[in-house]
Parts: C-alpha cells; structure tokens; sequence
C-alpha cells in the first residue's frame, strides 16, 4: 500500500497553473520511490506550505459554520411560526406523526416537548441526507481533486440558505434544508486535505485533526450566540409584504457562506496533484450502489481495494466503534434539552449557556491538551475519553443540582472533544492518497447516519423508563466502542 507524504518531504511540490502540491509517494517502508531526499530549505518551504493550508482550512470551515450554526436557537421559533402559517399543510400532517411518537414513547404533552422533537426530525433528516451524499462527495473528490468538490459544496450552501431567505412556507423551507444536506460535505472534504499534506502517523496530522476539532467547537459556540441575537429582533421582511422574521439571519448565512466561497477560491489551492487522483469512480452502478449501501459502508467495500486484510478489518472496527461512540453520543446530548427543563426547568437561556459551557471545553481540550499528545497515542486517547464519558453519563443522569449536573457535563464535555479527532486521525492512516476522499467520506457518513437514529432512539428510553436509567444505560453501553476500538 502506498502512502504520501508532504508535511517532511516537500522536495516534490510544484506550482502549476492550479498552485496544486505534488506530494513525495511513499512505500510501505517509508521511502521515497524517487530515492531523492529534500534540503533544508525545501522542508522548510513544505513545512510553510503545510502551514498555509492548515490555516486556509480551518479560517473557511469556522467562517461556513457561523452560518451553519445560526439557525440553531432560532428552529423552535421558526417552528412555531410555521405552526401558526401552515397548520392544514405539510407542517401539520407531520406534527401529528409527531405527535403519535410523543404518545408512543410515553413524552408529557407540552408544545415544548412537541417543537423539540419536529426539531429531532429536522436534524435527522439532514443528517440522514449527509449520510447518503458523504461517500459520493468523498469519491468525486478522489477524482476531480478537494478544491473542485469544495467549491461546490460551498455553492450548494449559498443555494440552501438563499431558498431559506424566501421561505414563507414550511415546504420551501424543507427544501432549503434538504439542499444543506446534500451539499454539507467540507467537513469530510477538509479531514482529507489535512491527511494529503500531512505524514501518515505524524504530530503534524493529528493537530491538524484537531484544529478542525477547534474550528468545530469555536463555531457551535459563536455561530448559536448570532442566532441568539437575532431571535430577540423580529425583523419585517425585505423582499416581500409578508412579515417573516427570520430573513435577515438567512441573508446573513448567505453571506457568510458567499464570504467562504469567494475566500475558498481565492486561497485554497489544490492539495490531490492529478498524478495521484483516482482513475474514475469505480465500476460503474456497482459502485454507486456501495456508496449509498449501508451494509457495504460498514465494510469499506468501495475502497480500500489494494488494501491488506488486517488493514481493511481495522478500518472496519474504526467505522463500527465511531458509528455506536456517536449513536449514543449524539442521542444523550439531544435529550440534554428535555433532562434541563424536566429536572432543573432551565430556561432557553440557561440552557444556551450550558452549551456555551459544553463547547468552551471541548475548544480547550482540542486546541490544548490534544495538540500536545505524541504521534501513534490516537488509540489511548479515544479510549481514555470515552473511559471518562461513563461517570460523566451517571452524573448527569443522578444530578439533583446544577453543580453536580455541570461537572458530569464537564466529563462529558472533555471525551466529546477528544474521541472523535483521534478517531478520525485513526482512519485517515489507511488508503492510498486515491482513495482518501472516499474512506474519509465513508467514515464520516456513518456518523451521519448514527446522529439521526440516536436522538429517536435515546428519546424513547428517557420517556419510557426516565433519565437516571437511559443515562445509566448510555454510560454502560460506552463500553462497547471501548471494547471494539482495542481490536484495532
């Protein structure tokens, strides 16, 4: 299997018209198929350029989240007014179903409850849309090269939150929503780019795995604070006599995310040189059909082909021990919302500073305490962190009292903020520099699909048998991806 490097040997990069970087092939030993070794001056030209694009990345994924995160505290609010517009449409159709799973799973009957949950359903359809679309934007990236599929990413959000701007109806909202969650795939696009210009199993890699982890935390915390902001003004509409409130925050992730375009075309350069892109998708509906197969996912059947075994099984571990990590990550941290008001009956405000909370330590655990572990600890980190989760899941669960509740969120906070970098790190070692779009692709889909099952999933447990047990239960259950991850 050959794997590149460019962060330690950058003797190899070339600008052409594209400012594309051509990165040193490696064997499995470890040597340059050119057998040529780079000056001090060209390490440190790579190293600039390593650098360079870090920046790049991390600058255009914080700038697209602003305006991804914005509508976060405004969806209850804009439920509402759609409950209000459309109550004999489609709005309404889908709230009684709504309603029938609150029955079902045994949930008290408030129009809080009932709003969460329409929002569950919401995220977990664009979630479910990522899933669907990660591995095909993944694989074309392979192809075409990360700067095109970028950019098209990037024009697919300006497109979503310009149909939101003029969404009067829930329909055309919908709409926007869905055009998000096809096109929402520069978060898997910008872990590859860090695994191209960076060495297999190097500190360089997992700091840059890490800053996107930072990028992440800074935007889930600055980019809801805008939101919040701009739920406190209702603001007429600007293109139309019909008051909608919320077009002004649309306009405002249109323009964030037109900025990101625009910033993306001018800095980024292509970090996959056409020498070591993909000859084509693959043969042909076979390959399709993997990339959108569930089961074939889990396998990494559609790539990995000139893989060995041992490494195609350890991909597939990593796969299965993020996909249960998030399956009860992400349904713990939903129910978080009913567990606040239920016990502590936290206001909307309360409840956006415990996130603030949640998010600040994740921020300091990436941007400190993860940038400073020693290349190849990747394993022991994820482990430790999901190690932590499990008291802080028992402390949230038995907390009487905001104190005890925020230092189980404090355990909480720290494994969120360091199992999924090390995971991701884990994986972008396997594959060849052809087939890492896809791989990271994959993996990345199967967090989608995790975070639309959980929050369902979790919400029957709390409902049906309470907080204490469906913490307790969540807890325990971490000992599955821990037991699975020591098999790789």
């Amino acid at each position: 299997m050959k794997r590149t490097r460019t962060a330690e040997n950058e003797s190899s990069i070339s600008n052409g018209e594209n400012g594309s970087a051509e990165p040193t092939v490696l064997n499995e030993d470890g040597d340059d198929d050119d057998q040529t070794a780079a000056s001090p001056k060209e390490q440190v030209r790579g190293a600039a350029y390593r650098s360079s694009t870090m920046r790049v990345v991390m600058i255009s994924l914080l700038i697209e989240l602003l305006g991804f995160t914005v509508i976060l505290p405004l969806l209850p609010s804009i439920l509402e007014y759609y409950s209000r517009q459309d109550q004999n449409g489609l709005y309404g159709r889908i709230l009684e179903n709504v309603n029938q799973f609150r029955v079902g799973i045994g949930g008290p009957q408030l129009e809080k409850f009932n709003t969460v949950l329409f929002g569950g359903l919401i995220g977990s359809l664009f979630s479910f849309l990522q899933f669907l679309t990660n591995p095909l934007i993944g694989a074309l990236s392979d192809v075409y090269g990360r700067r095109p599929m970028m950019l098209v990413c990037m024009a697919t959000m300006v497109t979503s939150y310009a149909v939101w701007s003029m969404a009067f109806s829930f329909e055309v909202f919908l709409i926007a929503r869905i055009i998000g969650g096809i096109g929402h795939g520069n978060v898997s696009l910008s872990t590859a780019i860090v695994a191209d210009i960076t060495p297999p199993k190097s500190k360089q890699r997992s700091r840059g795995m890490a800053m996107i982890g930072v990028a992440f935390s800074i935007g889930f915390i600055v980019g809801p604070m805008i939101g919040a902001a701009f739920s406190m003004y209702g603001v007429r509409s600007l293109l139309s006599t019909q008051e909608y409130p919320f077009q002004l925050p649309a306009f405002f992730a249109v323009a964030v995310a037109t900025l990101d375009l625009l910033f993306l075309w001018a800095r980024f350069r292509e970090t996959l040189p056409e020498k070591n892109r993909a000859a084509s998708l693959g043969d042909g509906i076979h390959t399709a059909v993997d990339l959108i197969n569930p089961m074939a996912l889990f396998s990494f059947s559609s790539a990995l082909r000139g893989s060995s075994e041992k490494d195609r099984q350890s991909v597939r571990y990593l796969g299965w021990t993020y996909f249960l990590f998030l399956l009860l990550f992400s349904g713990l941290e939903y129910s978080l919302t009913f567990l606040t008001h239920d016990k502590f009956q936290y206001s909307s405000m309360q409840q956006g500073r415990m996130f603030v909370f949640i998010g600040a330590i994740m921020a300091a655990v990436q941007g400190g305490y993860l940038r400073r572990q020693k290349a190849g600890t990747e394993k022991r980190t994820a482990t430790t962190g999901m190690c932590v989760l499990i008291p802080g899941m028992f402390m949230v669960g038995l907390a009487s009292s905001s104190v005890v509740l925020y230092c189980g969120l404090a355990l909480y906070s720290f494994g969120a903020g360091t199992v999924v970098s090390c995971l991701t790190t884990m994986v972008s070692e396997y594959g060849s520099s052809s087939e890492r779009g896809r791989v990271m692709g994959i993996f990345r889909s199967l967090g989608s699909l995790s975070r639309a099952i959980g929050p369902a999933l979790c919400c029957s447990i709390y409902w049906s048998a309470g907080p204490l047990v469906c913490y307790s239960i969540g807890g325990i259950l971490f000992a599955v991806p821990i037991l699975l991850l020591r098999r790789v």
